[in-house]
């Protein structure tokens, strides 16, 4: 079986989850990747959809019996990880496996997987554009867009560190350009 992943990693407001979302729709053979948080859920997310959703508590226990292929403490007590079993479901199923996951996320999952794994960061075209998109999404307070537009600056010295670029500055060519990078990695068409 030829195990592949493809992973998108981006400052938040990048528009990776768009990306990501397009990719699904039109490639029956990429199959999400729910990751694990502890954080409560935002706006509509719903468990087992955009994430499994744990306690802080929960999440410790389960690092302390290795449920997790990587994890990160994003913010103090809120932690994102990606579920050992959730990688044996999808690859199970024959299914090449797409991760939308934060940038350190993007580089440890790079890291672990090598050349099985296509690593793609989505880059705003600037900052300014960020801050106006996470403002637009009215789910988050403004000093947690403050902290979410810091960490952006911080996450954007990661980009070298991944296989390819995606500027997301105009959303029908990065589609297109992303519709390129899947097809070939994989050596499939939709």
């Amino acid at each position: 079986m030829n195990k592949k992943v493809i992973i998108f990693s981006a400052p938040s407001g990048a528009g990776k989850s768009t990306v990501v979302g397009h990719l699904l729709k039109k490639y029956p053979f990429l199959e999400f990747s729910v990751s694990a948080t502890s954080r409560a859920p935002r706006g509509t997310e719903r468990d087992g959809v955009e994430y499994y959703f744990f306690s802080e508590q929960q999440f410790r226990d389960m690092i302390s019996k290795d449920a997790f292929i990587e994890y990160e403490e994003v913010y103090p007590g809120s932690f994102y990880g990606t579920l050992r079993s959730e990688i044996d479901r999808i690859w199970a199923k024959g299914n090449v496996i797409l991760f939308d996951i934060d940038v350190k996320g993007g580089v440890n999952l790079k890291r672990i997987f090598g050349d099985s794994a296509m690593s793609v960061f989505v880059r705003p075209p600037s900052v300014e554009e960020l801050r106006r998109r996470l403002e637009s999404r009215g789910t988050d307070s403004p000093e947690a867009i403050e902290r979410r537009t810091a960490k952006a600056v911080q996450e954007l010295e990661y980009e070298s560190r991944f296989d390819r670029v995606l500027v997301n500055d105009n959303l029908s060519e990065a589609l297109a350009e992303a519709d390129r990078m899947v097809e070939d990695f994989t050596g499939r068409k939709a």
